[in-house]
C-alpha cells in the first residue's frame, strides 16, 4: 500500500518526474497521520481491556456473570459482564461453543469484522479514491507549471559598464560594432533613410580572443540591457523545451525595449541540418526553427539586435547566417603585436609592475597568444610573485609563468632521470632548434630546454615566428621540417632501429601541415587546386591519393633535414654537449653555437 502511496506524490509523466509542491506535500501528510493516529488510539483503548484466561471464563459462565459475548474470526472473543466491565478471552472456535454459551443464558452477538475496523477501511479507501480523483484533476495543471518554469531561460546580468575603451586590440572588430551601436540608439534616424536595422550580429574567432567581451561593451556604450545565454541552454532532452525557451527570450528582450541578446557558442544550437534527414522534427532541428522565426518577426528597427558567438563558424546552418538574419559577420582575430601590447598594458593597471619591465619585448615573444591567455600569463605572473613574497612582479616571474603556460610547471625531482634519457632528449630539442635556425632564418629561437615539465614533455625548443597575415607555401616546408629535426637528430646520433616516442607530438603536428598544404591551400602540384575537405564533403572520393601524396612529401623533407642536420653534425653536439650541461640555454647562446 506504501508504494501506491508514494507513486501518488511524486506523479511521473511524459515530460519528467513533476514533484507536488509543499502546500499540497504537506496536506497530505496530515491526512496520513490522523489516519494513522486514529488507528492507534483505537489499538491503546483495546489494548488496555483485560485479557483473561478461557477457564476464567469458563467459570464466569458457571456464576452467571456473563451477560453478553460477541464472537468473531478473530483470536479473541469480546466478553460484556454483569457489572459493565468488559474482558477478552481465547476464541475456542468449537462447533457447540454458541450453544453452550446460549443454555447459560447468555446474549449472543456475532460479528465478521468489528464495526471500528469497518470504519478505518472504509475510511482510507474513501481517503485513497478522494486523492486519485484529486491529482487527476489537478496533475495537467501542475505540469503546466512545472514546464513552464523550466522553460524560463536565466540570463546572467552582465557588467553593462564596460566600455569599448576597456577592450584592448581588436580595432576593426571594434569599429564595425561601433556603427551598431549607433543603430540601435538612432533606429529613427536610420528608418527615416528607409534603412533596415541589422538583426543579428556574429562574432566568429579563435577561443579567448574577446567575442563575449566585445558584446559586453557594445550593450555598455548602447546603453542597454543585454539578455547573455548560452547555445548549450536550449539543448535539451525534453520536447519543445528548447523552442520554448528561445521564445520566453525573445519576448523578455522585446519587452525591455531596446536591448542586446547575446548567445555564446551558437554552434551548438545551430549546426547545419543535413539535407537527406528525413526525421525534420527532432528537437535540435524544433530549437534551431523556433530561433530562425524569431529573429525573422523582429518588427523593422524596433532597436534588438542579436550578437552570436562561435569558434566554428564552417558548421554553421546556412540559414542562419544569410542577410536578415545574422546580417553581420566579424572576424575576431588573434591580437597582433601592437595589440598584444595594448593587452598587456591594460592588464597591467592594476599589478606592481617592476621598472625593467619590457612590455613591448614581451608583446614579440607572445606570438599567437589571445587575449585569455596573455591575461593569464599575467596572472601568473602576479601569482608567482606572491608566492615568492616580492612586491613586484619582475621580468623573472613573467619568464616563469610564461613557460608555465607553454609547458607546465617544471618538476623539481628529476632524480629518476637517467643520463641515457637526458642525452637523447638533449639531441631531440637541439634537432629542433638547430634546423628552426638554419631552415627558418627569419624565426627566432629563443630557449631551448630539457627539462621535464608537468605536462609530459621532456623538453622543448621555443621557436617564435614573426607576425604575419599569411603563411607561404616555403614557410610551411620549412615548418615541417622544424617538426621533424627531433627524429632525424635521434636517428643521425643513434640509428635508425634506437629512434623514440619523444617525436609522436612533431609527427602529428607535421602530419596537420602536410594535409592542410596539400588538400587546403592547394600548394600541390600533384593534387593541384583541389580542396579535398569539400571533395569529401560531397562524398567525392578517388581524386587524388591524399595519404600517399603527404607520406612522400614528409619522407621528401625528412632526407634533406637529415642531410642538413649531417651537414651540421658539430653544432648538433656541441648543442646537446652545452644542454647536458646546463640544461636550458637562452636566446643568445643559441646564436652563438650556431654562428660559430
Amino acid at each position: 500500500m506504501w508504494n501506491d502511496i508514494i507513486k501518488l506524490i511524486y506523479y511521473v509523466n511524459l515530460k519528467g518526474a513533476v514533484l507536488l509542491n509543499k502546500k499540497r506535500l504537506y496536506l497530505i501528510i496530515i491526512v496520513f497521520v490522523l489516519i494513522i493516529a486514529s488507528g492507534l488510539i483505537y489499538k491503546n483503548i483495546r489494548d488496555k481491556i483485560e485479557v483473561v484466561p478461557y477457564t476464567m471464563f469458563l467459570k464466569y459462565l458457571e456464576y452467571g456473570i456473563v451477560e453478553e459475548v460477541k464472537l468473531s474470526d478473530s483470536a479473541k472473543i469480546l466478553v460484556k459482564l454483569n457489572n459493565g466491565k468488559k474482558i477478552l478471552t481465547d476464541n475456542p472456535r468449537t462447533i457447540d461453543f454458541k450453544k453452550e454459551i446460549l443454555m447459560h443464558d447468555v446474549n449472543v452477538v456475532e460479528e465478521g469484522i468489528e464495526a471500528k475496523q469497518i470504519f478505518m477501511f472504509v475510511a482510507l479507501t474513501i481517503g485513497l479514491i478522494g486523492l486519485v480523483v484529486y491529482f487527476r484533476k489537478n496533475m495537467s495543471k501542475q505540469a503546466e507549471i512545472e514546464i513552464a518554469s523550466i522553460s524560463n531561460v536565466e540570463s546572467a546580468e552582465y557588467d553593462t559598464r564596460i566600455k569599448f575603451r576597456d577592450v584592448a586590440g581588436n580595432e576593426e572588430a571594434k569599429d564595425a560594432l561601433k556603427e551598431m551601436v549607433d543603430f540601435i540608439k538612432n533606429p529613427e534616424i536610420y528608418n527615416s533613410f528607409g534603412a533596415r536595422l541589422p538583426r543579428g550580429v556574429l562574432l566568429y574567432g579563435p577561443p579567448g580572443t574577446g567575442k563575449t567581451l566585445l558584446a559586453k561593451a557594445m550593450a555598455g556604450e548602447a546603453g542597454v540591457p543585454i539578455f547573455p545565454v548560452s547555445g548549450s541552454d536550449f539543448v535539451q532532452v525534453y520536447a519543445g523545451l528548447g523552442a520554448s525557451r528561445i521564445r520566453n527570450l525573445f519576448k523578455m528582450a522585446k519587452e525591455a525595449g531596446k536591448s542586446v541578446i547575446f548567445i555564446d557558442e551558437i554552434d551548438s544550437l545551430g549546426k547545419k541540418r543535413k539535407g537527406n534527414n528525413i526525421s525534420g522534427s527532432e528537437e535540435g532541428d524544433r530549437t534551431l526553427n523556433a530561433l530562425l522565426a524569431e529573429m525573422s518577426g523582429f518588427k523593422e528597427n524596433e532597436g534588438i539586435i542579436v550578437v552570436a558567438a562561435t569558434n566554428r563558424i564552417d558548421v554553421l546552418d546556412d540559414a542562419l547566417l544569410r542577410p536578415g538574419r545574422f546580417d553581420r559577420q566579424i572576424e575576431v582575430q588573434l591580437p597582433d603585436v601592437k595589440a598584444r601590447e595594448k593587452i598587456l598594458k591594460l592588464h597591467c593597471r592594476n599589478k606592481p609592475l617592476a621598472r625593467d619591465v619590457n612590455l613591448k619585448k614581451l608583446a614579440v615573444e607572445t606570438v599567437y597568444f589571445s587575449g585569455a591567455k596573455l591575461e593569464n600569463l599575467l596572472n601568473e605572473s602576479a601569482m608567482i610573485a606572491v608566492r615568492e613574497k616580492e612586491k613586484e612582479i619582475t621580468n623573472e616571474h613573467i619568464n616563469k609563468a610564461y613557460y608555465k603556460v607553454l609547458v607546465g610547471d617544471e618538476k623539481k625531482d628529476r632524480s629518476c632521470l637517467k643520463y641515457k634519457d637526458r642525452e637523447i632528449t638533449a639531441y631531440h630539442e637541439a634537432g629542433h632548434a638547430l634546423i628552426a635556425k638554419l631552415v627558418s632564418k627569419e624565426n627566432r629561437v629563443t630557449k631551448v630546454s630539457i627539462i621535464p615539465s608537468t605536462k609530459g614533455m621532456g623538453g622543448f625548443s621555443l621557436n617564435i615566428p614573426p607576425d604575419r597575415m599569411y603563411q607561404t607555401k616555403g614557410e610551411i616546408l620549412s615548418n615541417i621540417s622544424v617538426a621533424l629535426g627531433g627524429r632525424a637528430a635521434e636517428e643521425l646520433v643513434y640509428g635508425k632501429d634506437n629512434i623514440t616516442t619523444g617525436a609522436s607530438s612533431d609527427l602529428a603536428k607535421a602530419t596537420e601541415m602536410v594535409l592542410s598544404l596539400i588538400g587546403i591551400y592547394g600548394m600541390d602540384d600533384y593534387a593541384g587546386l583541389l580542396n579535398h575537405n569539400v571533395a569529401m564533403a560531397r562524398e567525392i572520393s578517388g581524386s587524388i591519393d591524399l595519404l600517399n601524396r603527404g607520406k612522400d612529401i614528409l619522407g621528401s623533407i625528412y632526407k634533406d633535414t637529415l642531410d642538413i642536420l649531417e651537414e651540421n653534425r658539430e653544432i648538433l653536439d656541441n648543442m646537446a654537449k652545452l644542454l647536458l650541461e646546463k640544461e636550458v640555454l637562452d636566446e643568445d647562446e643559441i646564436n652563438a653555437l650556431v654562428e660559430f
